[in-house]
């Protein structure tokens, strides 16, 4: 299923860039949720700086304005971004418990994926939570230099980043809680023959992270969508044929060369719900919407 998260004014609060005084931050916010309650969207969300000890004023404040500018519409969702401990997660239910906020957890520091105390914090996290993450997002490029990758070779696809995921879709496991992959900084922007082999390269890695069961991803340019899109659609149209005789053959105890479990019809039936949702097909032939939820168990 693809989500498109618009993360208002999300450069402007990035720490990364250069140190934009208090009052035009303050500004900002709140023309971002002013321009997002006139033109309200189904996913939207803001990106707060760290709740780390040198950015947490700043990060809480901006939220506090933003939200304080007026009510955010339905669908709406924080990131919270470069957690390193349980306490920051515990620190930002209680900001969402006053405005009934639910956030999603941008794992960029390999403190979440591995403590000091060898455990996998970030199921922690997700616990600590109380049932308001909305979401796991891998953060490509500042999770690649924390572990010293160069930047020749930081990608989503890079082993450390694989390692990562692996341990995020373990902790994520049947809570109901989505992963999401890293993006890519090679835009399809510039001449015919960069654009199109950004774009191939954009195409390859959404199709990658389907096949590995991350269904969501962030993109940095408004010209991935179309691959975005593109790419997504044709996963799941690829598999339709097989998913569909398989499952069919599953439910009608038709035997043949590929012994399908229950666990396997219930993936079966997840990628054509999926296809469905995501809109790569408006129906699937021969099964219902009820059928296909009470295979999958959704």
């Amino acid at each position: 299923m693809i989500r498109i998260l618009v993360v208002a004014g999300v450069r402007l609060y990035e720490e990364g860039l250069a140190r934009v005084l208090d009052a035009d931050e303050d500004a900002h916010a709140r023309a971002a949720a002013l321009a997002l309650h006139d033109h309200p969207t189904a996913f939207s969300g803001i990106r707060i700086k760290s709740v780390e000890a040198p950015t947490l004023a700043r990060a809480l404040r901006t939220l506090h304005v933003f939200l304080d500018a007026g009510a955010p519409p339905s669908g709406f969702r924080v990131t919270l971004p470069k957690v390193t401990s349980v306490r920051q997660v515990e620190a930002m239910v209680a900001v969402a418990e006053q405005y009934d906020l639910r956030f999603e957890i941008q794992v960029e520091m390999p403190q979440a994926i591995v403590g000091a105390d060898g455990t996998a914090l970030v199921a922690r996290m997700l616990h600590a939570a109380a049932g308001r993450c909305v979401g796991l997002h891998y953060g490509t490029y500042d999770y690649s230099a924390a572990l010293g990758i160069s930047a020749a070779h930081q990608s989503l696809e890079h082993p450390v980043a694989d390692h990562a995921k692996a341990v995020m879709q373990v902790a994520a496991a049947q809570t109901g809680v989505p992963i999401s992959d890293g993006s890519t900084n090679v835009l399809p922007v510039g001449d015919t023959a960069t654009v199109r082999a950004a774009w191939a390269l954009h195409v390859r890695l959404v199709r990658r992270s389907l096949e590995r069961g991350i269904y969501q991803g962030w993109d940095l340019h408004p010209a991935q969508l179309p691959t975005r899109f593109g790419a997504t659609y044709a996963f799941f149209r690829d598999g339709l044929p097989a998913a569909t005789t398989r499952l069919r053959a599953y439910l009608d105890q038709v035997a043949g060369n590929i012994a399908d479990e229950p666990a396997t019809a219930r993936a079966l039936a997840g990628h054509l719900i999926r296809a469905v949702d995501c809109g790569a097909v408006t129906e699937v032939e021969g099964f219902t919407a009820a059928q296909l939820r009470a295979v999958s168990g959704s």
